[in-house]
């Protein structure tokens, strides 16, 4: 038998949770009403390298690897293959004359918004048009970017070029050059300083690359900053790629364009690499705007005044990144740095943020490494 007190205590709890509940119930309501989310959003715990850039970690899997028969090294520029979920990695020239020009094909994977371990699945040799390899005695591929149709647009720093390849190395077709980009003496451009990048816009009808360095007649500031030439190339239907428009961009004191990404028509990343000997490598990734900018191409001179440089807005600087445990074997601010010269976008990840991977260039050699890391971007950083 319940003794009186204690039925009163009881109804109290009774009249105190049929109370909450009203509440409860309300509040529900209100937010629904409001179109306000009733659950608080999943908490992130990527570190950050800049405003709106995560970073979703770094792999050395590729470091002084070998593959059928192949050094893997030198990677100096890279590609997304979307419809295949994989990346054309090219390499450069090699470490001998006689090296086989050529790509990788790789799975970097960056599922879950982690970078995994990346798998090298094939490797291409490129072919001149007699079937025979291009090696680094005639080729130093720097750009790699993917057509719609599935081809390969290849740049080289050698003469400089631009050519098109299938996807199984074959020579399609070759690409015009301005006199002015060609290594001097038969142009303006200097040895080892001229077609570093390559980018087709997302509607393929914009082909963008830039000299590493100033072209002899364009030279550099006070301050060391290269006055560089982006060129703008446009696909005019049956008459193919041709040079449309030349862009002034200054890079940053002792820093050259080594990648270009296009964003849209208009818009570019640009990354900028250098190095300084006993401090090691600084490498910066700019989004850069061509809207109104000046068509240059007809200036003999970036050096004559009144021309401006188009804007640029700092992306992110690597050495701002986590170092997550990285190693160097020679002298950097932040061991996560190196000889970075290939910047891609890949896939979206669950939030909808862009992957943004860089991949660095060991040179061959033992005091370097071949490294990939993998960025997170918000959309708005990316508009």
């Amino acid at each position: 038998m319940i003794q009186p007190r204690q039925m009163a205590v009881t109804n109290l709890q009774r009249v105190l949770i049929t109370l909450l509940a009203t509440v409860l119930a309300i509040c529900a309501l209100t937010l629904a009403g409001t179109g306000l989310a009733t659950a608080a959003p999943p908490r992130s715990d990527t570190p950050t390298c800049a405003t709106g850039v995560g970073f979703l970690g770094f792999s050395d899997a590729l470091n002084k690897r070998t593959y059928e028969g192949t050094s893997v090294g030198g990677l100096s520029a890279m590609t997304y293959d979307q419809r295949r979920g994989v990346y054309y990695s090219l390499v450069d020239n090699g470490p001998a004359a006689t090296s086989e020009a050529r790509f990788y094909t790789l799975r970097l994977p960056t599922k879950g918004g982690t970078l995994g371990e990346p798998e090298i699945l094939d490797v291409t040799t490129l072919k001149d048009g007699s079937g025979q390899p291009f090696t680094a005695s005639n080729f130093d591929g720097e750009g790699i970017t993917l057509t719609r149709r599935g081809d390969l647009l290849v740049s080289s720093e050698t003469e400089p070029s631009i050519r098109r390849f299938s996807r199984d190395g074959v020579l399609l077709e070759e690409f015009p050059v301005p006199q002015k980009f060609k290594v001097a003496p038969a142009g303006e451009g200097q040895r080892n300083q001229t077609f570093e990048s390559l980018s087709l816009s997302p509607n393929g009808r914009s082909l963008f690359t830039a000299n590493e360095g100033y072209l002899l007649a364009d030279g550099e500031t006070a301050d060391g900053s290269d006055r560089i030439r982006i060129l703008h190339y446009e696909d005019r239907g049956r008459d193919g790629f041709v040079p449309a428009e030349e862009f002034f961009y200054l890079a940053d004191p002792g820093l050259g364009v080594v990648e270009i990404v296009a964003l849209s028509e208009d818009e570019l990343l640009i990354l900028e690499r250098g190095f300084q000997s006993g401090v090691g490598n600084t490498v910066r990734v700019y989004k850069v705007s061509l809207d109104g900018a000046q068509d240059v191409s007809a200036e003999p001179s970036l050096a004559q005044p009144g021309l401006e440089p188009v804007e640029k807005e700092l992306l992110v600087d690597l050495a701002d990144c986590p170092p997550s445990g990285a190693t160097m074997p020679g002298t950097q601010t932040n061991p996560l740095l190196d000889n970075y010269e290939s910047l891609v976008l890949g896939p979206r990840l669950r939030g909808g943020e862009r992957t943004l991977l860089l991949q660095s260039d060991d040179n061959f050699s033992a005091g370097q490494v071949t490294r990939v890391v993998a960025l997170s971007v918000e959309n708005k950083r990316l508009r």
